[in-house]
């Protein structure tokens, strides 16, 4: 830690967040919209951590219903389409197949349970549920032959860290602070403000933030900031629910997804994943270690290939995995003995110390973040006072301005600017930036006026956009949360854009070294 404290003027901001995963970003964007000052401070990079690591789906999740769930299920429902029409680049609807053979839940019950979830959805564009034969259908389907027939629903899919980057970015427009690599070391409590200290993973620079108000957004890391920077003991409110996904190489042809149920009652999910392959997954195992050490075991990793291959024709092995990724969700310790039965509902307290008001959230899911947004703003307004109305609910994240509708056209209109492009390129851009791709690539005539490539589809212009307004640091940043090109670039892809991120990095440092140099004289 840096031994000095920077003596930049301390500005009293009225809402500090610590954390940026969707809830931090979520809760940033919504009170700088109503007009609060805000800052957020996150100690790696936004979405590093939970936020980037679901099954990325937007749902009313089925399998609550079993658990009775009716609530969240149904506040989850009402969200989907809210979310689905303010970001109809990064969400879109995804079809589900629910296959059936002998020996599962009779069809009567999970056709019940289907018909319940579509009279939940308030559904206007998602389609309802239908009976499907499974070996009659367009596309070939993957499963065995003893799955011939199931039902197929609606949900959505989501690029769930690009959703965190994105709110992050409307947050920064809307005047909110944002910092990632940026870790709170100490909180203290004084005349009726929080004084915080920060320190800067990458540079050891230690700064002072004060608050009127402390909003405790750091998922997984929730106890440890009671803990270290609150002196909080004993303080155990979550349990760090270990999931894991598998990728393999693509197994079917068409979009649509399949929802599975092991033989232990666990529900796994195929999905398609970034065009070339298929995602599986995830896993429900309590998570014994450090929230910061999270990683798929081999027993998950056969656990999850074993489980596929009960329903696909061609069985997966551990060696058909590309990639994996694991997380852990922090969900509200309220006494479930199975990992998996544990609520997925947020909860959230507020308490006031010294006329200074600390928030905490516990729990959630990705689907119920701009509602939980909407909570904690109540609890903010109540003690500082209202300042604007709620806003989010027929807002668009940036680029996600057009209707869901529209997608094909804004789609043609890239490529026809920018035909140069591959259809590859023109849709990830959409999928990525929406009506932003077009900011990125501007007045670009020809691929050589994108600047070096770095493979996969990925030039310059891209790159220096990502590091100079969406806070990459890395190439890790890049190819893995502001877009997932790292499971295709190539080792020499990789290397080329490390030494051209430390040139850039490097350059921006003398840059700001200059500019700090040329006040200190001008003050003289």
């Amino acid at each position: 830690m840096s031994e000095s404290i920077s003596k930049k003027t301390e500005r009293i901001y009225d809402v500090f967040i610590a954390g940026g995963g969707v809830n931090g970003t979520g809760v940033a964007r919504d009170a700088a919209g109503r007009g609060y000052s805000v800052c957020l401070c996150e100690m790696n990079d936004f979405a590093s951590g939970t936020s980037s690591a679901s099954t990325k789906l937007i749902h009313g999740g089925l399998r609550y219903l079993e658990h009775y769930k009716f609530r969240l299920v149904q506040e989850s429902l009402k969200e989907r389409e809210i979310l689905l029409n303010m970001a109809p680049h990064i969400i879109w609807p995804m079809r589900f197949i629910l296959p059936h053979s002998k020996g599962m839940r009779p069809k009567w019950f999970l056709r019940l349970g289907l018909a319940l979830y579509d009279h939940l959805g308030f559904r206007k564009i998602l389609p309802g549920t239908k009976n499907v034969n499974l070996l009659n259908q367009q596309k070939p389907s993957p499963l065995k032959d003893s799955f011939n027939s199931g039902f197929e629903y609606s949900d959505c899919w989501v690029d769930d860290s690009r959703l965190v980057i994105l709110n992050a970015v409307d947050a920064r427009l809307k005047g909110a602070q944002l910092k990632n690599y940026t870790k709170v070391i100490n909180v203290e409590s004084d005349n009726g403000l929080w004084i915080i200290t920060t320190e800067d993973s990458l540079t050891g620079e230690v700064n002072r933030v004060k608050s009127k108000t402390f909003v405790n957004a750091s998922g997984p890391w929730i106890d440890e900031v009671l803990k270290d920077s609150f002196k909080v003991k004993n303080s155990k409110n979550v349990r760090l629910i270990r999931g894991s996904h598998i990728v393999v190489n693509k197994l079917y042809d068409h979009d649509k997804s399949y929802i599975c149920q092991n033989k232990d009652g666990r529900i796994f999910f195929i999905i398609p994943y970034e065009d070339s392959f298929t995602m599986i997954g995830t896993t429900d195992i309590e998570h014994k270690g450090s929230a910061g050490k999270v990683q798929i075991t081999e027993e998950e990793k056969k656990y999850i290939c074993e489980s596929a291959s009960s329903y696909l024709k061609k069985s997966i092995s551990t060696e058909d995995i590309v990639w994996s990724y694991s997380g852990v969700r922090p969900l509200y310790d309220d006494g479930a003995s199975k990992a998996q039965e544990v609520t997925r509902d947020y909860v959230i307290t507020a308490k006031e110390y010294d006329y200074s008001l600390m928030i905490n959230i516990f729990g959630g899911k990705i689907t119920t973040y701009r509602k939980l947004s909407e909570a904690i703003l109540e609890h903010i307004e109540g003690f500082l006072g209202k300042q604007g109305n709620p806003w989010t609910e027929t807002s668009s994240l940036p680029g996600g301005e057009f209707k869901i509708s529209m997608l094909s056209n804004l789609e043609s209109n890239l490529q026809k600017k920018y035909n140069f492009l591959s259809n590859e390129i023109i849709k990830r851009l959409i999928r990525s930036y929406g009506q932003i791709s077009f900011d990125i690539f501007g007045d670009c005539q020809d691929t050589q006026s994108l600047g070096e490539h770095f493979g996969a589809g990925l030039y310059e212009i891209e790159v220096i956009y990502l590091l100079e307004k969406e806070w990459a640091k890395s190439s890790n940043d890049i190819l893995f949360r502001r877009s997932k090109l790292g499971l295709s670039i190539s080792d020499k892809g990789l290397k080329k854009l490390d030494l051209f991120i430390k040139k850039y990095n490097e350059e921006e440092s003398v840059k700001v070294n200059n500019t700090s140099a040329k006040k200190e004289v001008d003050v003289a």
